[in-house]
């Protein structure tokens, strides 16, 4: 297994780039084709085809209910398709789960399980280390400068539920950084959050797409958040446009996904 070795005056930027060589071969696109997901007589999906792109930081929004959610967890095999293809490389993006981290909702994570901060953040250690093995020297390292990354590293012995919710979000940031991984998926990890965590979560997200990693995020927000993003994929139902955000945030699309109810953000970000 390869590992890294960090000093302690290595920044984000240069301890991001000089992750194992392995995970720096994200220079493949996400290809989705097709893919639809019915929930017994709904259809959430249809026919949805985009790429994401590695090196960019991009964003599915659209309204509640238009299969935002749904669209990450098809990519991942979490629910069944009706139909299409996800692939990273020549392989279905599912059977390369261990390239990938994936944060859920926060409502989908029990808060009250008895672990403390460094626990789940060494839970990101897990698929590199094996299980029922002691974490190497390395891990711990890695998972100590994911924590500090993220601004949580006085809080490591704290139980995850006795912290804020912008504080779970972090920790739970960290615990994807020490992943080490390929491509990044985050679901809604700006709702309940406070200003500074918003703003740390960014940083780091514009730190991995600049290492060209792979970072999908659901982003339910077009308020002026909406410009940290590279790319977009607009949803309701089937998808609506995809691309650049001055591409994807024009009037004639938003009017199709959101049907003429939605506030419009800042001049700024199309």
């Amino acid at each position: 297994m390869n590992t890294a070795t960090f000093s302690p005056d290595t920044d984000w930027a240069k301890m991001v780039c000089h992750l194992p060589a392995a995970s720096l071969e994200a220079s493949t696109a996400i290809k989705i084709s097709q893919v639809g997901v019915q929930y017994r007589t709904v259809e959430a999906l249809r026919n949805v085809s985009c790429v994401v792109a590695p090196g960019r930081l991009t964003g599915i929004i659209g309204p509640n209910g238009a299969g935002k959610s749904t669209l990450m967890k098809a990519m991942l095999g979490l629910i069944p398709v009706t139909g299409g293809t996800v692939l990273y490389g020549d392989r279905p993006l599912m059977e390369q789960r261990e390239r990938v981290a994936y944060v859920p909702q926060r409502s989908q994570i029990d808060w009250t399980y008895p672990a403390t901060v460094w626990d789940a953040v060494m839970m990101g250690r897990v698929k590199k280390t094996g299980w029922f093995r002691r974490f190497s020297t390395v891990s711990r390292r890695v998972a100590a400068d994911a924590l500090d990354r993220v601004g949580m590293s006085d809080y490591r012995d704290r139980p995850i539920g006795q912290l804020s919710g912008g504080q779970q979000q972090r920790v739970f940031l960290a615990r994807a950084l020490a992943q080490e991984a390929e491509v990044f998926c985050f679901d809604e990890p700006f709702a309940g959050i406070d200003q500074k965590t918003q703003a740390i979560i960014f940083d780091i997200f514009r730190d991995l797409a600049d290492a060209g990693k792979t970072v999908l995020v659901v982003n339910h927000d077009l308020g002026a958040s909406i410009t940290h993003f590279d790319d977009l994929i607009l949803l309701n139902t089937e998808l609506i446009a995809s691309g650049s955000r001055h591409e994807v945030l024009s009037q004639e699309n938003l009017y199709r996904a959101y049907g003429g109810q939605v506030m419009f953000f800042t001049e700024a970000a199309a």
